[in-house]
């Protein structure tokens, strides 16, 4: 699988997650098995993916939307990361 399939997975786990059709935990497993995309960026992305999903997995312990950990915003940045790592990957 090209680091571009699994960008594509990744942003189709994305859309089931947004659409309550999977779960935080299930996306962020299927997350760190995308060992082709993450070599082929530059390793901040990888640190800033772990990030976003650390936080993720936080805002999942809550029942409702928290001031510091609100679900849509996170999805909205995962969303922000995979159009960036888009990009990254059409430049190289």
């Amino acid at each position: 699988m090209t680091a571009l399939d699994q960008l594509n997975t990744l942003h189709a786990a994305l859309q089931q997650l947004r659409a309550d059709a999977s779960d935080v935990a299930a996306f962020s497993q299927l997350a760190a098995r995308q060992q082709t995309l993450a070599a082929a960026l530059p390793p901040r992305f990888s640190e800033v993916l772990e990030q976003l999903l650390n936080r993720l997995e936080s805002s999942a312990l809550f029942t409702e939307e928290s001031c510091s950990f609100s679900q849509q915003d996170l999805m909205d940045s995962l969303q922000l990361w995979i159009d960036k790592a888009q990009l990254q990957l059409q430049k190289s």
